[in-house]
């Protein structure tokens, strides 16, 4: 979040302009030292103004849902289906899902009040790395996990090549595991499909270095500061990632 932002939105500052002329009269310092403009503020920054600490007004939350199968990434669906809204904590102003997972796909999604940090985690040029669990068919055409593996043409241009590990005997069927940076729309299904692999199951494992292990279905647990951190690269699996 850029320093301005942060203290008008603390209340230091009655607008971004207030706060650029504090800023730029050298009132102001981020972790002891005097800020300069452009500098920007990640969770766990300590912000000063004249020497005395500057809080936002209102407590950012970070969280990780674990999805079950059958909820929509959405706050309100007019047809009244489930949605993650239903599994989220009431109470906390401005609470949204980060990124999408159609309601099929199942696993982890964050959950967030900070504007900017969603931001930072769903835009592509982030490249948030974001690893898959898929359940596949083991009856498939010779070289389809191959082609899988390349990165197929899809209709809206080809896939980037995922990092894909060996299959894995699952009962029935086949487990592999898939990491992209691609936020392309149901990118997973849609390439499991043009190589001609039978999707029994797809769920998120991790995005970033906020792994969904140990998170029952349904479930929320309030992420660390070194994973938020870690998106800002302040922490270990900042990441280059949205498969729905």
């Amino acid at each position: 979040m850029r320093l301005q932002a942060y203290l008008a939105r603390a209340g230091a500052a009655p607008s971004r302009r207030k706060a650029e002329a504090l800023i730029i009269s050298g009132r102001v310092a981020v972790n002891g030292s005097v800020a300069d403009l452009g500098a920007k503020v990640s969770p766990g920054d300590r912000v000063f103004l004249d020497g005395r600490p500057v809080r936002p007004q209102r407590s950012q939350v970070y969280l990780a849902l674990n999805k079950p199968e059958g909820y929509l990434t959405t706050m309100k669906d007019d047809f009244g289906r489930p949605t993650v809204s239903d599994l989220m904590p009431k109470g906390v102003p401005g609470l949204i899902p980060v990124g999408r997972l159609d309601a099929g796909t199942t696993g982890l999604i964050l959950l967030t009040n900070d504007g900017d940090f969603a931001n930072l985690v769903a835009h592509p040029s982030s490249e948030v790395e974001k690893e898959y669990r898929l359940l596949i068919d083991p009856q498939f055409p010779d070289g389809a996990l191959e082609a899988l593996a390349r990165g197929p043409d899809l209709d809206d241009g080809p896939m980037l090549p995922p990092q894909t590990t060996r299959p894995r005997r699952k009962g029935r069927n086949l487990e592999i595991s898939m990491t992209i940076h691609e936020g392309k729309n149901r990118i997973i299904r849609r390439a499991c499909a043009a190589v001609g692999l039978r999707l029994v199951s797809l769920s998120r494992v991790r995005v970033g270095g906020v792994s969904l292990a140990g998170l029952a279905p349904g479930a929320i647990r309030e992420l660390s500061g070194e994973e938020v951190g870690g998106f800002y690269g302040r922490g270990s699996g900042g990441g280059r990632g949205d498969d729905r």
